[in-house]
């Protein structure tokens, strides 16, 4: 690591504590004033928690005693069809808590519950075309991370970690909880279990952010019980109603020590029968309500689940995200840069290590000796770190025309933030080592993101900055980026500007970059009125526009798109028609495979492509989508 990049380091560091340390005391006056502010009931709707004095048995039916003693939120308001009108079913959510769980209630009532709309019933799966209750808790009343938990009236259930303050939610992270969900003449009805050990949280706090929704969905009704308006997300937590008079929950040692063992046998014909075994070890430690260390000893992902498989008509690599437990733990605290994705750069792609292969897709794994994790918040700041060795892997076949050998290599991560105002953050990323092992490896960056929810007439307003730098052996040319993003992401209104550049020598060793030395300027903007039309809820025109320029040429372009919608309509019955025409332009250098024995040559390409749909509401026994898309493509149609 050289001394520029060291000096790098301790400058983006120390601006980030100096930022922490001068904030510190007005933000801890702060905190007490918002607390005080938080907890009038005029200003965020309070639910209290109560105590339990019983056992609950989860069956999915609200028949034992602390139920009924329990407080109630007294009413969900609904965001659509009518913003700011009454539900057409009550929704009772009510909350019991004992020193080692949470129990949530849920009676939602229905006076046609044979319409209700439940099919799902697997882990995991997105439920908004279903009915549906959504439960987020911010543990650290901090506005900007929580975690989401929901289910459907069939008991199938989904949760997730609140990402990008509210923007997104990452749903490959899983915890341990229970549920169970019945069904009455009068409605559904759920009972749900989480342990205190699966979410981490700020000692000292008698009280959470909390929030629920419901979805009616042969109704197109969705309803709220606070942050009661369009242009909100149930998942911004800053939005967030009160759970009160919770207790001094009891994480016991928090300590929990998972030894397993995976054996095979192999007996080839007129031989004796082979043995293997590899045992491994995991071990996760609370330290605190807010901190979790992790410590994995020769890993095993043999329960991971297996990547969706994807379809490349491209010339650039496909992202896969990260799936195994040890990495997702934590993920949250991760999170890099506002905007950034899988089309233009993921800052610390923790896939990168313990897999190897040609491209994302179709790696192979590489054995892990040894790992440890610490991640969590302390006060006003986001601390993660991670360090991982590999084993060293000779002739490992990537395929029959690839053999490499990976060296045993050590591989680090660390990720610093600090909340400032009210939604707003500065921090710092760095990551160390190469899985190819390739010397001197590292990367570094600092981002600053602004947010607001109270912007003019409450809307929501994000503006970030983000620069990064890297280096490693045998790695030459422009090795930076940096970007910026204007995001104004609103019901009537919607729009994203930004601009990103990336060197031609940036590829990080831990980060997902498709494409380098390209300087990319992206605009994406909606508008989204709501008549007062009888059979129309909402009408849809959009606009999307990418232009990638070399970095060495930018009065000239490298590829484009341009994507327009100008009708998508959704009807009040949940039924949506569509119409849009798509302009594209790309440069490929060099010849690239789509299919076998199918290739596109270097060369200039522009085609149009067009295409109509309809789809039905997903509320029918029957429904589904017919479109029709036609145009070229490339060279072909």
């Amino acid at each position: 690591m050289d001394r520029m990049m060291t000096r790098w380091l301790y400058g983006a560091a120390a601006l980030t504590m100096a930022t922490a340390l001068w904030t510190g005391p007005a933000l801890a006056q702060e905190e007490e004033e918002e607390e005080e502010q938080q907890a009038a009931p005029q200003d965020r709707p309070t639910l209290a928690a109560h105590p339990l004095t019983g056992s609950i048995r989860l069956d999915g039916i609200l028949s034992e005693v602390d139920w009924d003693e329990a407080e109630s939120i007294e009413g969900l308001i609904t965001i659509e069809p009518e913003e700011g009108g009454t539900p057409a079913g009550r929704t009772e959510v009510k909350i019991v808590v004992s020193s080692t769980d949470i129990y949530v209630g849920i009676a939602a009532y229905d006076d046609d519950p044979s319409g209700i709309v439940s099919y799902s019933k697997a882990r995991d799966i997105e439920l908004d075309e279903e009915d549906h209750v959504v439960l987020i808790f911010d543990t650290y009343r901090d506005g900007r991370s929580g975690y989401v938990f929901a289910i459907n009236p069939a008991g199938s259930r989904f949760d997730g970690l609140i990402i990008e303050q509210g923007e997104d939610v990452n749903s490959n992270w899983d915890a341990i909880w229970e549920a169970a969900t019945s069904q009455d003449e009068n409605g559904w009805y759920a009972e749900i279990r989480i342990p205190i050990n699966s979410l981490g949280f700020r000692r000292g706090l008698d009280s959470w952010g909390f929030n629920v929704e419901r979805r009616v969905q042969r109704l197109q009704e969705t309803s709220r019980w606070s942050a009661v308006a369009i242009d909100y997300e149930i998942y911004q937590t800053s939005q967030a109603g009160l759970l009160s008079d919770l207790p001094s929950f009891d994480l016991g040692v928090g300590l929990t020590v998972t030894p397993s063992v995976v054996g095979r046998t192999l007996r080839e014909t007129q031989q004796d029968r082979e043995w293997e075994g590899e045992p491994s070890l995991d071990i996760t430690q609370k330290l605190g309500s807010n901190l979790l260390a992790a410590v994995t000893i020769n890993t095993d992902f043999a329960e991971t689940e297996v990547d969706v498989r994807q379809i490349n008509l491209t010339r650039f690599p496909l992202y896969f995200p990260e799936k195994r437990a040890f990495f997702l733990e934590g993920a949250d605290i991760f999170e890099f840069g506002q905007g950034l994705d899988e089309d233009n750069l993921i800052p610390f792609n923790s896939r990168r290590i313990g897999l190897v292969g040609l491209g994302e897709g179709d790696q192979l794994e590489v054995p892990i000796n040894a790992g440890g994790k610490i991640h969590g918040r302390v006060g006003s700041t986001n601390v993660g770190a991670l360090v991982v060795n590999t084993r060293a892997v000779d002739e490992l076949e990537l395929d029959e025309d690839s053999v490499v050998n990976v060296p045993n290599t050590t591989m680090a991560a660390f990720r610093l933030s600090q909340n400032i105002l009210d939604e707003s953050s500065i921090g710092v990323l760095g990551t160390y080592g190469d899985q190819a092992g390739r010397r001197d490896s590292w990367t570094a960056g600092a981002d600053f993101n602004y947010r607001t929810s109270e912007f003019g007439d409450e809307k929501n307003l994000a503006v970030g900055f983000w620069g990064m730098m890297t280096d490693r052996e045998g790695l030459e040319g422009d090795k930076y980026a940096f970007g910026g993003r204007i995001d104004y992401p609103n019901d009537l209104l919607d729009f994203t500007v930004s601009s990103i550049r990336i060197g031609d020598g940036f590829d990080p060793s831990l980060s997902f970059v498709p494409r380098n030395g390209v300087q990319v300027s992206t605009f994406g903007g909606s508008l989204n009125p709501r008549p007062s039309w009888s059979l129309v809820r909402q009408m849809t025109h959009e606009v999307e526009l990418s232009l990638y320029q070399s970095t060495d040429d930018l009065g000239s372009w490298e590829s484009y798109a341009a994507e327009v919608i100008p009708l998508d309509w959704q009807l009040e019955s949940g039924d949506r028609f569509s119409a849009s025409f798509l302009l594209e332009g790309d440069r490929p250098p060099e010849e690239f495979e789509i299919a076998d024995e199918v290739n596109v040559a270097p060369g200039d390409y522009e085609w149009k492509r067009y295409s109509v749909g309809v789809r039905g509401a997903e509320k029918r026994a029957l429904s589904g989508e017919v479109r029709y898309e036609w145009g070229d493509y490339y060279n072909g149609n």
